[in-house]
C-alpha cells in the first residue's frame, strides 16, 4: 500500500460519524489534509495531484461508503477552472442543464445535483457556458431528493438567481463525461472491495453446522468469483486513470480506457452486490448492517454517470469504426 493509500485509509476509516446525508467532519478532515480538489492544479487552489492519485483516495471513500463529494468537488473544481471562473471553497458538484441566462440572472431547473443542498457552488454546463450557481444565494430553492444509497440528489429551481457565467472550454462536454466516469468508475472499485471485505470477515465470523460459512466450498466459490471481480474493476480504473495522466482526455486511449472501465465497473457492481448478499443472508439486507453502505451504492453509482450499457455501446461503436485492420491497435494501443 503506498503512503497515499494508507493515508486516505486512515482518514476515512477514522474520521467517519454516523447519520445518513453531509458528512461535515470528515469533509473538514479530507480538506485539511489536502486530499481535496487532488487533482486541480495548485495555482487554482487544488492539490496538482495526478488521476492515479485519485484512484487511491475515491477507491477509500468508496470502500467505506463515505458521506462526501470528494469525486463531484474535484471534477467540478476542473470545470470551473477551465472556464476562468473562482472556484469556492467547501463541497461542489458539476452538471449539465439548459437554464435560461439572461446576462448575470438564471431562471429555470438544475435536476440531480449532487449534495446540492450542502454545496458552496454548482458548476452547471449549459451548452457552450459554464454557469456558477450558488444553492444558498437568493432566487434558488432546493428541492431534496437522493439515490438509492440516500446520498443527497437535489434539484435547484432557479428564479431570477444570480450567477457567474463564463464561456466554456472545448470539448467541454465530452471531457466532463469522461472525467465523472473515471470518478464513479474509482468509487465503485472502492464499494466493490469494501462489500467484498465485509463478506469474507462476516463467512469468518457466522458459525452453521459446526464451523464458519467460510470453510464451506459453495462459499468459498462465491468469495473468489467477487475476488475477481474486485481486482477487474479496479484493475480497469487504475489502467483508464494512467491514460488520462499519461495522454489527457483529448486522447482516443484515454476515452477507450475509461468507457472500459466503467462499463467493467458497472457489471461488477450488480456481481459483487450480489455475492455480498448471498453471504450475508438476511441480516445483510437490514437498515443496521453496514453492508448497505456499500451495496446500495454498487447500485445506483452504476447507473450515473453513464450505466454500462451506455459505455458498451461507445466501445462497440469505436470497434466497427475501426475495423478488421484497426480493432488490434485500438485494444493495444500499437501499430
Amino acid at each position: 500500500m503506498s503512503e497515499l493509500e494508507d493515508l486516505a485509509e486512515s482518514v476515512v476509516a477514522d474520521g467517519m460519524s454516523p447519520g445518513d446525508g453531509f458528512d461535515a467532519a470528515l469533509w473538514a478532515t479530507l480538506a485539511g489534509t489536502g486530499l481535496v480538489r487532488l487533482t486541480l492544479a495548485e495555482e487554482a487552489g487544488g492539490s496538482g495531484g495526478t488521476h492515479a492519485d485519485a484512484t487511491a483516495v475515491l477507491d477509500a471513500v468508496g470502500a467505506y461508503g463515505a458521506r462526501v463529494p470528494l469525486a463531484e468537488t474535484d471534477v467540478a473544481a476542473w470545470l470551473l477552472h477551465a472556464a476562468g471562473l473562482a472556484v469556492p471553497d467547501g463541497p461542489l458538484a458539476a452538471v449539465v442543464a439548459e437554464p435560461v441566462i439572461a446576462g448575470a440572472a438564471a431562471h429555470g431547473e438544475v435536476a440531480g445535483v449532487p449534495y446540492g443542498r450542502c454545496a458552496a457552488g454548482v458548476a452547471v454546463l449549459a451548452g457552450s457556458s459554464v454557469v456558477l450557481v450558488d444553492p444558498a444565494g437568493a432566487g434558488v430553492m432546493v428541492t431534496e431528493g437522493a439515490n438509492l444509497a440516500e446520498e443527497p440528489r437535489d434539484t435547484l429551481t432557479l428564479d431570477g438567481a444570480a450567477v457567474a457565467v463564463a464561456a466554456a472550454p472545448d470539448g467541454a462536454a465530452r471531457e466532463l463525461a469522461l472525467r465523472a466516469a473515471l470518478a464513479r468508475a474509482q468509487l465503485l472499485a472502492g464499494a466493490a472491495r469494501g462489500a467484498l471485505a465485509r463478506s469474507v470477515r462476516y463467512a469468518g465470523e457466522r458459525v452453521q453446522f459446526g464451523r464458519p460459512i467460510g470453510r464451506f466450498q459453495a462459499v468459498q466459490q462465491q468469495l473468489a468469483l467477487a475476488a475477481a471481480e474486485v481486482a477487474a474493476v479496479r484493475a480497469a480504473a487504475g489502467a483508464a486513470a494512467a491514460a488520462a495522466d499519461r495522454e489527457g482526455f483529448d486522447a482516443a486511449a484515454t476515452a477507450l480506457a475509461v468507457a472500459a472501465a466503467k462499463a467493467r465497473a458497472g457489471e461488477a457492481a450488480g456481481a459483487v452486490a450480489r455475492i455480498a448478499h448471498q453471504v450475508h443472508g438476511a441480516i445483510g439486507f437490514t437498515r443496521e448492517h453496514d453492508l448497505r453502505l456499500v451495496t446500495t451504492r454498487l447500485w445506483a453509482w452504476r447507473d450515473e454517470d453513464g450505466a454500462e450499457a451506455f459505455w458498451q455501446a461507445e466501445l462497440g461503436e469505436r470497434a466497427l469504426a475501426a475495423g478488421p485492420d484497426g480493432l488490434w491497435p485500438l485494444l493495444t494501443g500499437g501499430p
